[in-house]
């Protein structure tokens, strides 16, 4: 055995280890695993002169973010497979994503690099020293050194207006290939809309979400969006499918719908969440991760037709019918066949007759494709994206009024709560096979509150409000700086990295600190805990200086500003929830979009003494004589009690939908 001095800690991290087995959802390590690390000659490499590690970017994104920032100041870019290089006392020198065995085509080879690091360390071994020691101080100095400012209505018009630059006005979405998604962005133009009364706004919406469902990027035989498009008009997806993404755009397509009161919206939706709740949900009620791009070796197999099949199981004339509405052809739109897409041809006249022909013809197609051999399933059940799926579940129950929505939550939630969380109150961050492990991260805190905020406001169960603020608690106690401000990635007593980062970017989910800001602010407003307030207003201090040098990548938070300095509302409907009155005001709620109001509701059960602990103010909204009643409290000041269910609509109609500064 050689000694430690002669080794070099090598960590490679690729997306979707499920608990070291293969990289399952990511297309490029699918391909590094096949040529490296399943290789005799490249293993024989690495067991002679590294200690190697692969490491689930899902259960660790601490050491995932700290690295991903060592190789985009080492490289510019960044991605998986992230490849990190380090010494022996785990300071990086090295750092890139794909790398082929050999060199090809000007890329350097795997087998050439770990060469030449051997080969370095042996003879100038206090270079790299030298080098990890610099790169190390300089990542630290990235997070220690925030520079903080005043954010306002200017930052929102300067976000807005970038969005509106880099618009694609044919297809939607913004800038060109490969295109994301982000439904956060989408969130944040409905919000600039609603106080803004800026057409422009949602009509950039109205075109992202319209064109990503008519894309081959939305499935539209087994339903559930893509990672993302590989071209600008949706059409070629990378085939992998994210809980998280999933969870997200329900919730701007429900918004979305809330806005515009356009069907289509709340049927994509649901469409959205019968793949969760038939695809994505373990037994036990959690919901797994991803679903892979490849199927057989081969990225989309799954998901491809040719219309000769589709014939071969419709028949000619169902199938010449079917193949039209979905352009399928013989020349195929990817790797000679066809991804069933709308793109220029969807049409929402359908009579009644082709639309249950159509989806008939989808069913029987898809009962075909679940005989095809199906992509792995990353059955990783992660604190946090399940956070995400309980928000986006709890707030299509209400919007659509489907309890069933809500019980899935439910399921959802108290799978965390048995499995997930610790006898001292605290999350962890994965389950799989009966294991539970890694301490909880600020998103798996923040989701899940996210969640309980929202499955509060839909079931009006006091015991959701109770554990959201339990663990905003414990998220302040272990992550917050008391000494600058904002939220760290991990507690203060999880393993030490060579930093500690308070992420603030809305990237592919939002991050953490976006959210439990937004959170501060719910939170506060819900339960008279203004101290929450106050740590929101530190937030918006914190990060400023950062959110001002390029506002577009944080647009989750902003809207957590929009929210802080836009008029906002604290509605609390007293009265039987199962009274018809009641029901009605509910339901006018539900139905209007208001991303800047709480609610309560206070019963007349045994819950009521239980919510009163929660929230004081509640014991005097009481209902007056025994009809369902509405008390409006508008930025700090209320308004006489209502009980007449059409007065209660025109205020939410002429007053609070107004939702300006």
């Amino acid at each position: 055995m050689r000694k430690q001095s002669r080794k070099i800690n090598l960590f490679f991290y690729l997306l979707a280890i499920a608990d070291f087995m293969t990289l399952r959802t990511c297309h490029w390590c699918h391909v590094m695993e096949r040529e490296s690390f399943e290789d005799d000659e490249v293993a024989e490499i690495l067991n002679n002169n590294f200690v190697s590690i692969k490491v689930d970017r899902e259960e660790r994104p601490d050491i995932d973010q700290v690295h991903m920032t060592v190789c985009q100041a080492l490289t510019g870019h960044g991605g998986w497979p992230l490849t990190i290089i380090m010494t022996p006392d785990k300071k990086p020198f090295f750092a890139g994503t794909y790398f082929p065995k050999h060199n090809t085509m000007g890329m350097p080879g795997l087998i050439e690099i770990l060469s030449k690091i051997t080969e370095a360390w042996a003879a100038n071994r206090n270079n790299l020293l030298e080098a990890g020691e610099s790169i190390t101080n300089a990542i630290q100095n990235i997070y220690e050194n925030t520079s903080k400012a005043s954010i306002s209505e200017s930052t929102i018009r300067e976000a807005y207006l970038n969005f509106r630059s880099f618009f694609d006005y044919n297809y939607g979405g913004f800038g060109n290939a490969p295109k994301f998604p982000s439904p956060h962005n989408l969130s944040f133009l409905l919000r600039y809309w609603k106080v803004n009364e800026s057409d422009e706004a949602l009509k950039m919406v109205e075109k992202t979400l319209d064109n990503m469902y008519l894309g081959g990027i939305f499935d539209h035989i087994g339903f559930g969006f893509s990672r993302y498009s590989t071209d600008k008009e949706w059409l070629v997806p990378h085939f992998e499918k994210m809980l998280y993404d999933n969870a997200l755009l329900a919730i701007a397509y429900l918004e979305a719908y809330q806005a515009t009161g356009r069907n289509l919206y709340a049927e994509i939706a649901e469409k959205i969440f019968t793949y969760v709740l038939r695809d994505m949900t373990s037994p036990d009620g959690g919901f797994y991760s991803a679903e892979d791009a490849d199927s057989e070796g081969v990225e989309g197999k799954f998901y491809l037709w040719t219309p000769e099949e589709v014939k071969s199981v419709l028949g000619e004339t169902d199938g010449e019918f079917f193949c039209e509405y979905y352009d399928i052809t013989e020349n195929g739109s990817f790797e000679g066949k066809s991804i069933p897409n709308l793109i220029g041809i969807y049409n929402d006249n359908l009579s009644n007759e082709d639309l249950l022909k159509l989806n008939s013809c989808r069913q029987k197609l898809f009962q075909y494709r679940e005989k095809r051999v199906h992509p792995y399933k990353d059955d990783k059940i992660l604190t946090s994206w399940n956070g995400l799926m309980i928000a986006a579940l709890a707030f299509g129950s209400r919007v659509l009024a489907a309890e069933d929505y809500a019980a899935s939550a439910e399921n959802a939630v108290s799978f965390i709560l048995n499995n997930l969380r610790g006898k001292d109150g605290r999350l962890l961050a994965r389950y799989r096979d009966g294991e539970s492990a890694y301490p909880g991260y600020i998103d798996d805190y923040s989701f899940l509150i996210w969640g309980l905020i929202e499955l509060y406001e839909a079931t009006y169960k006091p015991t959701y409000l109770k554990h959201a603020i339990e663990l905003n608690d414990i998220l302040i106690d272990n992550f917050w700086d008391s000494e600058h401000g904002g939220l760290f990635m991990y507690a203060h007593d999880s393993e030490e990295l060579i930093s500690r980062p308070k992420e603030i970017y809305d990237g592919a989910t939002p991050s953490g600190n976006s959210v439990s800001t937004l959170n501060f602010l719910r939170l506060a407003r819900l339960t008279g805990k203004h101290e929450l307030e106050e740590l929101a207003h530190q937030q918006f201090k914190y990060f400023g200086g950062t959110i001002k040098d390029y506002p577009t990548g944080f647009s989750f938070f902003l809207s957590a500003l929009l929210f802080s300095i836009s008029k906002t509302n604290e509605i609390v409907i007293a009265g039987n929830p199962k009274q018809v009155d009641t029901k009605a005001m509910l339901q006018t709620i539900n139905d209007v979009f208001l991303p800047h109001t709480v609610f309560h509701i206070n019963p007349h059960d045994n819950t009521e003494q239980e919510l009163t602990k929660l929230v004081p103010f509640l014991a005097d909204q009481k209902s007056l004589k025994g009809f369902a009643t509405a008390y409006i409290c508008e930025n700090f000041s209320c308004q006489a009690p209502i009980t007449d269910t059409a007065q209660f609509a025109n205020m939410l109609e002429n007053q609070i939908q107004s939702g300006g500064s």
